[in-house]
């Protein structure tokens, strides 16, 4: 059924749309931004690649973790409440 999909000519009716819809006169702007953003996605994927895979956390740490000397009491909830419904 779509054996040709996209043809040239929607191509151009496509075109056409845009060009209609934004004016000539921001296209080469929104082309610049768009330019802009795909080198900084570059950059940034190749900075991501040259770092490296992150480290690897160590299994336990030698020394243990100091506890606590007293619990600490739960705060009691202060301000107005919301009514319970009853069926």
């Amino acid at each position: 059924m779509l054996r040709n999909g996209l043809e040239p000519w929607h191509l151009l009716v496509v075109l056409a749309v845009v060009i209609l819809l934004f004016g000539s006169k921001k296209l080469p702007d929104m082309a610049r931004g768009l330019g802009k953003s795909m080198r900084i996605l570059k950059a940034e994927t190749a900075a991501m690649r040259e770092d490296g895979p992150p480290p690897e956390e160590s299994p336990a740490p030698s020394a243990p973790a100091p506890t606590p000397a007293a619990p600490i009491p739960a705060a009691k909830a202060e301000g107005p409440t919301r009514p319970t419904r009853s069926a």
